[in-house]
């Protein structure tokens, strides 16, 4: 059972950090921008996947005038796309020009007979029954829907974390080997050595009323023939 539980709890935090990493690292899709719009946007149960109310076109903790970017992939599935500002707060994009990527969404504009293809990178989900949309952050023009670019900052930032992961698992074994192996090895040494005491005890007993109930058996009277 407690090696269930083991593995279940490692297989919860893998996915929990997997799905942080995956949610907060930049992804790139490459798409024709088909519209730019702002729309009073009712915050509720979702707020979390939202920037915080002081930052961007936020206007309050409750309906907020969030910027939209609707756009379309090669095989015709469509994504939406908030554009909010995302300050100091956490994810570290440290976006103030929310207005300057509207305004560029606006003039990347283009129809499906003379699509123009841009690279928009940013971080996030779209779950459409909980209304949250990823936050674009960056907009690049591209040659066409084929146009492939190396992710180089998840490579460092997984890269990073990955040594880190190997250091810290280094660090634990080698503090487990020298202050908690130890330890645990006195203390086995100690219960064995009490648990030696104890049978020796346990058998000096045994003679000593051994001996007491032989003496006490020469007192009885000879049986009778």
């Amino acid at each position: 059972m407690l090696t269930y539980l083991k593995w279940g709890f490692r297989i919860f935090l893998i996915l929990l950090v997997g799905g942080f990493l995956h949610y907060t690292l930049p992804q790139h899709d490459i798409v024709r921008i088909t519209n730019a719009y702002n729309r009073l946007t009712t915050v509720g149960a979702n707020w979390l996947f939202y920037a915080s109310p002081d930052t961007g076109t936020a206007e309050g903790t409750e309906t907020r005038d969030i910027r939209f970017i609707d756009a379309v992939f090669a095989d015709g599935s469509v994504i939406v796309y908030r554009n909010e500002d995302t300050g100091w707060v956490w994810p570290p994009y440290f976006k103030y020009d929310s207005s300057n990527l509207q305004a560029e969404a606006q003039n990347s504009k283009s129809s499906a007979a003379a699509p123009e293809w841009v690279s928009v990178t940013h971080y996030g989900w779209r779950f459409p029954f909980m209304s949250i949309y990823p936050n674009a952050v960056n907009i690049t023009p591209v040659s066409g829907p084929d146009d492939t670019s190396v992710p180089w900052i998840n490579i460092i930032v997984l890269t990073t974390l990955a040594f880190l992961a190997l250091m810290i698992r280094r660090m634990w074994l080698q503090f487990r080997e020298r202050a908690i192996d130890p330890v645990l090895a006195d203390a086995g040494e100690a219960w064995d050595s009490v648990d030696a005491k104890a049978d020796a005890a346990r058998a000096k007993a045994r003679g000593v009323f051994g001996r007491i109930g032989a003496w006490f058996n020469t007192w009885r009277s000879p049986p009778r023939r």
